[in-house]
């Protein structure tokens, strides 16, 4: 069996945004006291001129990342997705979506993968409510992998984004980096004929192995 990935998509974001920010001094990081939890501390340490740090004041997070847009600076504003979809929801629907500021919106720790923090912690609806903004495109990657190709193309628009992360290391979908990927285009992972199933995020793996059994259930059940 291949090795367990220990690799959290988050670690991943920090090497690609520390990569494309030594090269364009207009990337930006703004994180609301969650630069550890978020991966960002190399980030931080390598390029702390294009480090804001505004503490816990999410609202103020993505009015300062829109704000910095306007001034045609590239900011990636992070924070955990609980209250960046809930708490500062105004402000990404009129500061970023309606206004079409190039700001992306990183969500981390989504899910319940907080856990035992509680509810007040938990971000069950945060998909539901960034897809019900026009002007704003949501985005979750499926692993590591995924999330490099995502992030270098990221890097490049001038759309608004929110992008959902979950809090460690998730299992390999992909093998490698050989593989296409469009932002608003899914990818088909396996083909048949019998039953479609969509996925995003860390259920895709989970997809792909029910995938799996099942193709070995059809297999056994021919044989009668």
């Amino acid at each position: 069996m291949p090795e367990k990935n220990k690799i959290a998509n988050s670690q991943v974001v920090c090497d690609v945004l520390i990569e494309s920010a030594q090269n364009d001094k207009n990337i930006l990081v703004l994180t609301s006291d969650s630069r550890g939890s978020g991966k960002l501390v190399p980030f931080a340490e390598q390029l702390p001129e294009q480090l804001v740090e505004v503490g816990i004041a999410e609202q103020n997070l993505v009015s300062i990342s829109a704000g910095l847009a306007h001034m045609r600076k590239r900011p990636f504003a992070v924070s955990p997705a609980c209250f960046l979809s809930m708490r500062s929801i105004e402000q990404v629907k009129v500061d970023v979506a309606y206004s079409h500021t190039n700001v992306k919106l990183i969500g981390i720790s989504g899910g319940i993968s907080y856990g035992p923090l509680g509810m007040s912690h938990h971000s069950a609806q945060d998909f539901a409510v960034t897809r019900a903004i026009p002007n704003l495109q949501v985005l979750c990657p499926a692993d590591r992998f995924e999330t490099k190709k995502m992030f270098e193309a990221l890097v490049k628009t001038n759309e608004p984004a929110y992008i959902r992360l979950g809090r460690g290391a998730v299992e390999d979908c992909y093998r490698d980096e050989n593989f296409s990927f469009e932002i608003g285009k899914a990818n088909v992972m396996r083909s048949g004929d019998d039953i479609t199933f969509i996925a995003v995020g860390s259920m895709v793996h989970e997809v792909l192995c029910a995938s799996e059994l099942l193709e070995k259930k059809k297999g056994f059940m021919q044989k009668f």
